[in-house]
């Protein structure tokens, strides 16, 4: 069964960076769309960024200029790159991508954003 392994969640100060990866495994087919997707308490799973097999992204409004997703395809993996981040960044962050037709979510990281 194909699963998504992310990491690189944790705590940080307003203003700070991180740095999210997600890997595809047990895949023998290479992701299509790849992206993130967070939730924070109380409110609904809102997209944060996606990037298509070609490497084209998107983002939400709220995160353009501030967040960079990237890609590499050797490696099946995705990265949000996260900087300038706000309290308001504060939510479960999970890993989503299309493979073999089928959406496949990670199990998420937590990214708190306090002083």
């Amino acid at each position: 069964q194909v699963q998504l392994v992310e990491s690189g969640g944790g705590l940080v100060q307003p203003g700070g960076s991180l740095r999210l990866s997600c890997a595809a495994s047990r895949s023998i087919f290479s992701p299509d769309a790849m992206g993130w997707y967070r939730q924070a308490p109380g409110k609904q799973r809102e997209l944060v960024a996606t990037i298509t097999g070609r490497g084209n992204p998107n983002y939400a409004d709220s995160v353009k200029g501030r967040f960079t997703i990237s890609r590499d395809n050797a490696k099946n993996t995705v990265y949000l790159q996260m900087n300038s981040l706000e309290p308001e960044d504060t939510a479960a962050y999970y890993c989503w991508a299309i493979i073999a037709g089928s959406n496949t979510w990670g199990q998420g990281t937590q990214v708190t954003v306090s002083s």
